[in-house]
């Protein structure tokens, strides 16, 4: 059970960024619709309001009603905001210019369509306002792609438009709910893009606060479900533990010890509620969302003589359950507490055992032939050892078998592109990085111009028409978490745990690949600003390094030709080298 009496000290950390305006867009262009309509674009999705300086008759009426898409024939799309109006009305007192703008509720939306005018509309008289936390922005990435820059681009607005007070799913519709696994598989790229710390740490007393007697964890944070169909005393793999995924991932990204310490208790309880609901160590017993929103056959939109790519629910619950307890080892190893360290290692063993005997053939197959399952289960070690290469092979011909498109979903798409890397598959990591065709990262900007993340692969389809409109949001920042590889292995930025957390001691190991000619990625950590920069230059390759003080970072060098590595002329022969604070500069034969 948790205590839900927090210390005075809780009260001040309890105090959140406040929510603040940041950037103004003014339309791009005026549109018609095919009904006569007249609709604003802003060019970007966004959330916040529109603040409209505008003059005209008393009593005069302005309605503005707020949408994220256009359909296929320039009609605004209203069906997948459900119940919300998503509208501001306001009406004219006839003294002169009037500035208009609501103060107490937000928007969702890139275009706008103006009722009540007469007379033509200057775009100039309006003004789409974002609204989000006050989290400074601390990463950056670009590189020679300009969609892979564009796909940065999105994460980063997913981010701004959901993380209002609470990381909310999507921001158009009658939901705007903290749902706890879009967070959870997040929350190490949201670290990246911005300063969460604080973000965080707030919220994980929500956390505190709302779980359950039996240690559970509700889907949703705060828990505005109850009375609905969602409110029941379980947890959920890849939601409910996000009380203890989130706390160790800050942990990881600013060394705050202390985020560990304040949740050991809610971790404990989320964690002894799931062996309470196992049965022998294994995980197979009530409600899962599972590998939410994978991919799904369509006779008119899906891939041509491709399966449905379904993961046994209980497979991913007993992955996830090795994971939180992995990190459970790793907190209580923090914390000092060398028993429960014990008692989780042999726990450990107990779910890895259990999995192979239920999910796993004695050669190594997996009773789920999934990109996730094989994803889940490389990436938390559920093999043993001698298995893990053929498993690998099994994850790249299941790949190949989508013509290198994923079909992965909620729980499945974070650990994708690292496992391929891990295991040393950059190439193919690479080629679904760049994929651009339905499903893939890149197919929503090419295909229809997307300016954020998508909650599901093909929200709009190839053909223009939309998906379910029940669950379709076209702001929604789960499968964004790939920014998190992009950030680790493309610029190859990344901090050792333990010790080392925080960027105290820093990683530099860029992977190339993808026919990028250059990337280059910075991150404002607390000792200051972090910086890898390659290019590749007539078959030379030229890395600039930049560490902060008070820091040391290993630098891995991406080639093999280590005689040919040299540091300001002078020959470096060695494959890594670490150094202190400063500026580094290396060139290389690839």
């Amino acid at each position: 059970m948790v205590t839900k009496d927090f210390p005075k000290d809780y009260i001040t950390a309890a105090i959140n960024e406040p929510i603040r305006k940041h950037e103004n867009f003014k339309p791009i262009q005026v549109l018609t619709s095919p009904k006569g309509e007249t609709i604003l674009d802003f060019g970007q999705n966004l959330v916040g309001w529109v603040k409209v300086a505008i003059q005209g008759k008393a009593g005069e009426q302005i309605k503005l009603s707020h949408v994220e898409m256009l359909d296929k024939k320039g009609v605004p799309y209203f069906e997948n905001l459900r119940s919300a109006k998503a509208q501001a009305t306001y009406t004219l007192s006839g003294n002169g210019i009037e500035i208009l703008e609501p103060h107490f509720t937000f928007f969702g939306f890139r275009y706008v369509k103006v009722e009540g005018l007469s007379g033509k509309i200057n775009p100039n008289d309006f003004t789409a306002i974002a609204l989000y936390s006050d989290m400074k922005q601390t990463g950056t990435f670009e590189c020679s792609n300009p969609l892979v820059n564009q796909l940065q681009s999105n994460i980063q607005w997913g981010q701004k438009g959901n993380f209002l007070d609470v990381p909310t799913d999507c921001p158009q519709r009658d939901e705007r709910l903290g749902w706890t696994g879009d967070a959870e598989v997040f929350s190490r790229t949201a670290a990246y893009n911005f300063n969460v710390n604080q973000f965080f740490s707030k919220w994980l007393i929500d956390v505190t606060a709302d779980q359950n007697k039996n240690g559970s964890v509700p889907f949703v944070i705060p828990n505005t479900l109850k009375g609905t169909s969602f409110d029941m005393p379980v947890g959920a793999a890849g939601w409910s533990d996000a009380s203890i995924i989130i706390p160790y991932n800050m942990y990881v990204s600013y060394g705050d010890r202390e985020i560990v310490e304040r949740q050991y208790p809610s971790m404990k309880a989320y964690l002894n509620y799931v062996r309470g609901a196992a049965k022998k160590d294994l995980w197979n017993t009530g409600f899962q969302f599972a590998d939410w929103l994978s991919y799904r056959a369509d006779d008119s939109q899906g891939m041509i003589g491709m399966k449905s790519a379904i993961t046994d629910n209980y497979l991913v619950a007993q992955c996830f359950y090795a994971y939180n307890t992995e990190i459970m080892i790793k907190a209580a190893a923090l914390l000092g507490k060398t028993d429960e360290v014990q008692e989780y290692q042999a726990l450990l063993e107990r779910i890895k055992k259990a999995f192979q005997a239920e999910y796993m053939t004695a050669s190594g197959k997996l009773i789920s032939e999934t990109q996730t399952a094989y994803i889940l289960a490389l990436q938390f070690d559920m093999f043993p050892e001698d298995l893990r290469l053929q498993a690998v092979e099994r994850l790249v011909k299941n790949i190949e078998s989508y013509e290198y498109h994923l079909t992965t979903g909620f729980l499945g798409t974070p650990f994708l592109n690292p496992v391929l890397s891990r295991f040393g598959r950059n190439d193919v990591a690479y080629k679904l990085l760049l994929q651009d065709t339905y499903p893939s990262w890149l197919y929503p900007i090419k295909a229809h111009g997307a300016t954020t993340i998508w909650e599901r692969w093909d929200s709009m389809k190839p053909d223009g028409t939309f998906q379910d409109p029940g669950m379709t949001s076209f702001n929604h920042y789960a499968y964004g978490a790939v920014r998190d590889w992009i950030y680790r292995t493309v610029a190859g930025i990344d901090t050792k745990e333990a010790e080392g957390a925080g960027y105290k001691e820093i990683i530099i190991k860029p992977e190339l690949g993808g026919n990028l000619t250059y990337a280059k990625g910075s991150l404002e950590t607390n000792y200051g600003l972090v910086s890898s920069s390659w290019k590749i230059e007539n078959s030379k390759l030229i890395l600039d390094v930049e560490i902060p003080a008070n820091t040391n970072a290993t630098i891995v060098f991406p080639t093999n030709k280590v005689e040919t590595i040299k540091e300001n002329d002078l020959i470096v022969n060695e494959k890594s080298k670490i150094v202190g604070s400063g500026k580094y500069h290396f060139e290389m034969q690839m």
